[in-house]
């Protein structure tokens, strides 16, 4: 007992280090999110599905190239529609990355193996200078 009382401040300093080791592990077990590099290999290597949750105005005004625009509020009627097989990886965005985090849930709901978001969203994809579609 007195080993715990004299090195207290050491034994919090591992709990907290070995935290900080599993976080990662424990994002990667609830889909987390995906950097933008990772996403294109998905995309390229995998044939990962790209599903923007924005509305559909938002979507109009500018978009990942080759993402097909689910809206949020449609995602649970369509998705299934939109993307058939629940295997591939399934890269949900949207403008900044909240919206697609709440898209997370419903697509893991739906069954889909491999759903994961794109950290930053459409921003991030724009600052790694990736294909945008813009309204003309």
């Amino acid at each position: 007992m007195n080993f715990l009382v004299n090195n207290w401040l050491v034994i919090l300093v591992a709990l907290a280090s070995g935290g900080m080791l599993l976080w990662p592990m424990i994002q990667g077990l609830r889909g987390g999110s995906l950097s933008v590099t990772d996403a294109v290999q998905l995309i390229n290597r995998e044939k990962g599905v790209l599903v923007d949750v924005s509305d559909a105005d938002e979507y109009a005004k500018a978009h990942a190239r080759g993402a097909k625009n689910v809206p949020l509020a449609d995602l649970e009627a369509r998705l299934q529609t939109i993307v058939k097989n629940k295997g591939v990886p399934l890269i949900l965005l949207c403008s900044n990355g909240v919206r697609a985090n709440r898209a997370l849930a419903t697509a893991k709901k739906l069954g889909y193996q491999q759903p994961q978001t794109l950290s930053g969203g459409l921003k991030a994809w724009r600052e790694a200078n990736l294909p945008v579609e813009t309204a003309a």
